[in-house]
């Protein structure tokens, strides 16, 4: 059975591992390790380059994935960029997850517009490689 590999900022929602087991047909979600998933968070402003950074992310991914598993990779888009070229040169499948965003606007007594934003999960989406 194929694993989804989670590289990203956020946890999973219910909703979203469960589509992830029914849509991608994955049995083990995998998350990155607590240092890793610090170095992918905080993916630092001044670098001109990332491939360097992003070793010990690739080497993880490398080491765990098999041919075939799903990757969820979203944050930083030079970052993404890496990890998603990465990801098909190793036969992995990189998606990312889509959502609706519904806003409410609550206007206030003192004349400002308090504005929530919900977003709720749609899909898994593959990215595309042309």
């Amino acid at each position: 059975m194929k694993s989804l590999f989670l590289i990203f900022n956020h946890q999973l929602t219910r909703e979203q591992e469960s589509d992830a087991r029914t849509s991608l047909g994955v049995g083990e979600i995998i998350t990155l390790p607590s240092d890793l998933k610090e170095l992918w968070g905080q993916i630092p402003p001044h670098l001109p380059e990332l491939g360097d950074y992003l070793e010990p992310v690739r080497d993880w991914l490398a080491f765990r994935a098999k041919k075939g598993d799903y990757v969820l990779i979203q944050g930083d888009f030079g970052a993404c960029f890496i990890m998603v070229s990465f990801a098909f040169e190793k036969g992995l499948i990189p998606v990312y997850a889509t959502t609706k965003r519904e806003a409410l606007e609550v206007h206030q007594e003192d004349g400002t517009v308090k504005m929530t934003h919900q977003f709720r999960h749609q899909i898994f989406r593959k990215y595309r490689s042309e």
